[in-house]
């Protein structure tokens, strides 16, 4: 069966890349469940088509990426068994799971707020532009909560004393600063600059093996979490398997013959 995504998100499919877009503008992109879901729905649909390998994940409206989780669907919720902010309820965050979990690579295309559940999105994803009039922030402590990754992840993507300046805070920085600390990897002065700069990050990763670049992104979210021996360990298992495939000594070949390859994925 096709995937059939709600009119929350917007799923769209070209020259080997998923464009996937939240689609509540009105709401700036707030993350309720049925886009949760939807989400998780679209990163399975994403991961399961051979034809594509990379993923460009935005937010409608130009206002912003996403300002989080939907708070007025959440505050039905509260104080009941189905609190989705406690551990076992969490089902509004299973687009962020199913992010953090894919083996293909996503780019976060950022323009506007990026605020809560939402800078916490963008944190799953593996490389992440954006707009110069964009702003990130993990609030949740201005509200006596505890963020999820971004207490847990956003520290390995920038200096600690960053990520603790958001966390204990709850005040947003602009993207400039996220681009010097190293947690954006591009910017651009307009939305149409910042998908020029996904597109471009996207077609240069195109231009190399699918099986490669995948245990590549494998080995190297993997490994920044053991010890530099084991991730050496770790590293040759799938240096091993990657040698094996067409694609290595097509690579070879290709450089000798001084000619562009032909990756058959195999």
């Amino acid at each position: 069966m096709a995937f059939d995504p709600p009119p929350s998100l917007l799923f769209a499919k070209r020259d080997g890349k998923c464009f996937i877009s939240l689609n509540r503008p009105e709401q700036m992109n707030a993350l309720n469940r049925e886009l949760g879901a939807a989400l998780g729905e679209a990163i399975e649909e994403f991961e399961s088509d051979d034809d594509l390998h990379i993923a460009i994940l935005s937010g409608e409206g130009g206002r912003a990426f996403s300002a989080g989780a939907d708070i007025k669907e959440m505050t039905t919720y509260v104080g009941t068994d189905d609190d989705p902010r406690r551990t076992g309820n969490r089902r509004g965050v299973g687009g962020s799971t199913a992010v953090a979990a894919a083996r293909k690579p996503i780019i976060a295309a950022i323009d506007g707020y990026c605020y809560a559940a939402g800078c916490e999105l963008a944190t799953m994803c593996d490389i992440r532009v954006a707009t110069r009039a964009s702003r990130f922030a993990i609030p949740e402590v201005k509200r006596s909560l505890i963020a999820g990754p971004g207490t847990i992840d956003l520290p390995r993507l920038m200096p600690l004393g960053e990520a603790l300046m958001m966390a204990l805070t709850g005040d947003p920085i602009s993207a400039e600063r996220a681009y010097q600390v190293g947690f954006v990897q591009r910017l651009g002065d307009t939305r149409e600059d910042m998908f020029r700069e996904a597109d471009e990050i996207a077609d240069a990763i195109l231009a190399n093996p699918p099986l490669a670049v995948q245990d590549n992104k494998h080995v190297v979210k993997i490994g920044v979490n053991l010890p530099r021996e084991y991730a050496g360990y770790f590293r040759e298992k799938y240096f091993d398997q990657i040698l094996k495939t067409e694609d290595a000594v097509e690579g070879a070949a290709a450089f000798a013959e001084k000619r562009p390859p032909v990756w058959k994925r195999r």
